[in-house]
């Protein structure tokens, strides 16, 4: 089995050992991943693009979701996001779990760690 490591060029991937995805075993693992803003749909929308841009390097897409986590520190926040998501994932949803947590910085409001198919 081959397995390819897509990486982002974040400064944590170094720092903390690991990459934005892995792609093995007939599936696109993508690392939980936090984005920017000041606001829990802003920052939904940045970890999307980025999660976005390591499954086109995959060969994989959105439409090819099988699984996602969300982590929230605040589950109440969780509602403003399910728009972004609905028109992220359309009429392939993937089966998906929300959890409430502490994430790494208090400064963040949600992480999403999703698995696709690989192409």
């Amino acid at each position: 089995m081959t397995i390819k490591r897509i990486h982002t060029g974040s400064p944590f991937e170094e720092k903390i050992g690991y990459c934005r995805a892995v792609v093995a075993g007939g599936f696109v693992h993508v690392a939980g991943t936090v984005g920017q803003g000041d606001t829990v749909t802003e920052q939904c929308r940045s970890a999307l693009e980025v999660i976005g841009k390591a499954l086109a390097e995959a060969g994989s897409s959105f439409a090819d979701a099988v699984r996602v986590t969300y982590y929230l520190p605040d589950a109440a926040e969780f509602e403003p996001c399910w728009p972004i998501l609905s028109e992220t994932f359309g009429d392939n949803p993937p089966v998906a779990t929300m959890i409430e947590c502490n994430l790494i910085d208090p400064k963040y409001r949600i992480e999403i760690e999703l698995t696709t198919l690989a192409p």
